[in-house]
């Protein structure tokens, strides 16, 4: 089960930011979260308990997220076989000793790009809103974060990352299965905010980046990641059905349009300091996440439309100011 007693130990002095919404975030999680409730958690459990006991050394700070340490072949062949338990592995890459675990998508080559726009991040309480498994989290931690806070609804996403930190032993990341519209009302605490892959998935992106707003402590920055298309102010894609073979897409706006909504919504100083047409090299099938990705859901002959003749995936990074 996703047990948070070191996180809400982790919060717990007077003068942590989350210290005031301890009880808040733990009556949210009680309310989303119950105990085997999905059919696959105690696979899932049984996977972790597995894993063998083996003190490691957390690598954050490189492209691929580590745990060196001596680790004979056969305890890496039985921690391999659990790890596969939890596929697929979307997000990473991670390396637990010898086991390189080449997920779907290359997270790294997104953090290299991002990276170098968010300042100092030593010492920030930081939230990853649609976190997965917490490979951002850990290179924020990397970077010298006092404490990340990742949300996911996705449970596996949680266990992939508890199974990551069985070795890694980070205590300053925590993981919690909660939506951004289900933590505590306008906490107005965390220094930055990062969102990256969710607003096209929400249905009303305004009270996606309201939410993201009323969380940021005043002055705070907000690091928003979404899919685009091609336009100037105004210009907005509503797919009819599917967006590269996925159903729960709705907006996506042209990059100038999406400054001017996060504007709307209260914040100053947005810039766009990424876009970037997705490559089928950085996210793509392996060994670890063997369904259908990327190349499957664009045109064969014309790789820069969808199978439905939209543009092909393009994403642009917003980072902005809290008034």
């Amino acid at each position: 089960m996703i047990d948070l007693s070191k996180f809400y130990q982790h919060i717990s002095s007077q003068d942590h930011p989350l210290a005031p919404f301890s009880a808040a975030l733990k009556q949210a999680v009680d309310n989303s979260y119950q105990p085997h409730s999905h059919g696959d958690e105690k696979i899932w459990q049984q996977a972790i308990d597995a894993l063998p006991n083996i003190a490691g050394r957390a690598e954050l700070e490189q492209a691929t997220v580590s745990v060196t340490g001596d680790c004979p072949e056969e305890q890496q062949t039985k921690i391999k076989h659990n790890l596969l338990q939890l596929h697929p592995w979307r997000k990473g890459p991670f390396k637990l000793f010898d086991i390189n675990i080449d997920t779907e998508w290359r997270s790294d080559w997104k953090w290299q790009r991002v990276a170098p726009h968010l300042g100092d991040l030593r010492f920030k309480v930081i939230l990853d809103v649609g976190c997965g498994s917490g490979y951002h989290c850990l290179r924020m931690a990397g970077a010298g974060a006092k404490t990340v806070v990742g949300i996911d609804p996705s449970l596996k996403f949680l266990y992939q990352f508890k199974a990551i930190n069985h070795f890694a032993n980070v205590d300053n990341v925590h993981l919690l299965p909660l939506k951004s519209e289900q933590l505590p009302y306008r906490m107005a605490c965390f220094d930055t905010v990062f969102s990256m892959g969710v607003l096209y998935h929400r249905r009303s992106p305004f009270d996606h980046i309201d939410e993201l707003k009323h969380v940021l402590k005043p002055g705070g920055q907000l690091v928003l990641e979404t899919l685009v298309v091609d336009g100037g102010k105004h210009t907005v894609l509503v797919p009819d059905d599917r967006y590269a073979q996925m159903r729960n897409v709705w907006f996506l706006p042209s990059a100038e349009e999406l400054l001017r909504w996060v504007a709307r919504a209260g914040f100053i100083d947005a810039k766009i300091v990424d876009i970037n047409t997705t490559s089928i090299d950085e996210q793509r099938s392996t060994e670890w996440m063997h369904f259908q990705s990327l190349v499957d859901y664009l045109d064969p002959n014309d790789h820069s439309k969808t199978v439905e003749g939209y543009q092909a995936p393009t994403r642009v990074t917003i980072v902005a100011t809290r008034k």
